[in-house]
């Protein structure tokens, strides 16, 4: 299994962790609430994996956005909540006077909203630091269990997912989320290289 040293692991923690606090002040603006992300845990896993500690049974669904990124990092990268949470999510962006019926109605134009905004926050961060320019993709919406979402069925990916657990604080609520990237070795050994240069930096 493929794994970063200690070095390795604790920059990138603090790099996600750029990111998600730069997600965290554009949606305290959306949602008029202080918002609070921080990345407690970064795991190496297969899709297969992924999917089961999402929980891949059929009542357990998912809410997903994916996006795909090419230039300083090369990746699909997928925001994904627990079915149940992002309504809840959605109530707190569009206020609680909407009723259910709007709140699905507006479910995937905002939760697409808040994956751009996560995702990119995350790679924008590593593609500043690395100094070259990442063009990423709209972003998709889709529901479905850990299985579907991540296609861990289908036996077409051999790379690993590199999974960050995102906890969200928002006003009174908490809500855990997962960003998942999806790596080929190629991608993976460019990480690396790309974690040692930003120390080295930070050395000089």
């Amino acid at each position: 299994m493929f794994q970063l040293s200690e070095l390795q692991h604790d920059a990138l923690v603090e790099l996600f962790n750029q990111g998600v606090g730069q997600a965290a002040s554009s949606m305290s603006q959306i949602v008029r609430e202080e918002v609070s992300m921080s990345v407690p845990m970064i795991t190496f896993q297969t899709r297969a994996e992924v999917a089961k500690t999402l929980g891949s049974e059929e009542a357990r669904r998912i809410c997903a956005v994916t996006q795909h990124y090419q230039g300083a990092f090369n990746t699909e990268a997928i925001l994904m909540f627990p079915e149940e949470k992002s309504l809840e999510i959605v109530r707190l962006m569009v206020g609680q006077s909407v009723t259910m019926e709007e709140l699905s109605e507006m479910e995937q134009e905002a939760m697409s909203e808040i994956g751009n905004i996560i995702l990119n926050s995350c790679m924008s961060t590593l593609a500043n630091v690395s100094g070259r320019e990442l063009h990423g993709s709209l972003p998709v919406y889709r529901v479905g269990t850990g299985d579907h979402i991540l296609g861990a069925s289908g036996n077409q990916w051999n790379g690993l997912v590199l999974t960050l657990k995102i906890d969200f604080n928002i006003e009174k609520h908490r809500i855990n989320g997962y960003v998942a990237f999806l790596l080929d070795m190629s991608a993976l050994n460019e990480l690396q290289a790309y974690l040692d240069g930003y120390l080295g930096g930070l050395i000089k």
